[in-house]
């Protein structure tokens, strides 16, 4: 049985009503990676036509959103976190190479914060991996990929401090 957006939504919506915290969040990217195997859903969220960040749902009482990114080529990002939020990513089609950083020396008022890497892996098809509040994380995409995220707030709203990597 395929996901509509709709029961997809609903199905996040009801775990993070029940517990909005880390287990439940475990949950949710349980529900992510299921969805990532519905070729149906994935062809009807992630089209062509979808740019890298596109909102599909937001949830008007718990704040929590389900977004589309399509990347048509290579992407890298610097480090950074969610601020006072979480986030799950769950590769679609490509691969997306994560680096996870621990914080050096955290960010102020006009000046970056630094951030080593500790570890890298690659997100496939299929995989969706969860970084709570505080997880310095940073995606590199050497090609063309698809991803459905969720953020437990829609991040457009909220200011972050950038991060710098240092070895």
């Amino acid at each position: 049985m395929g996901y509509s957006l709709e029961q997809f939504s609903a199905e996040c919506r009801q775990i993070l009503k029940q517990d909005p915290g880390v287990e439940g969040r475990k949950q949710v990217c349980a529900v992510v990676q299921r969805v990532l195997q519905d070729a149906d859903f994935v062809k009807a969220h992630l089209g062509d036509d979808v740019p890298e960040r596109k909102v599909l749902y937001e949830d008007p009482e718990l704040g929590f959103c389900i977004l589309g990114h399509v990347y048509h080529g290579a992407k890298d990002s610097n480090p950074h976190d969610h601020g006072p939020s979480w986030a799950i990513y769950g590769q679609a089609l490509g691969q997306t190479v994560m680096t996870d950083y621990f914080p050096v020396a955290r960010p102020g008022e006009g000046k970056p914060g630094k951030a080593r890497p500790v570890k890298e892996y690659t997100l496939t098809p299929g995989t969706a991996y969860l970084y709570n509040e505080g997880d310095l994380h940073s995606p590199r995409r050497d090609g063309p990929t698809r991803l459905i995220r969720i953020e437990g707030k829609n991040m457009e709203q909220v200011r972050r401090f950038p991060y710098e990597r240092v070895a």
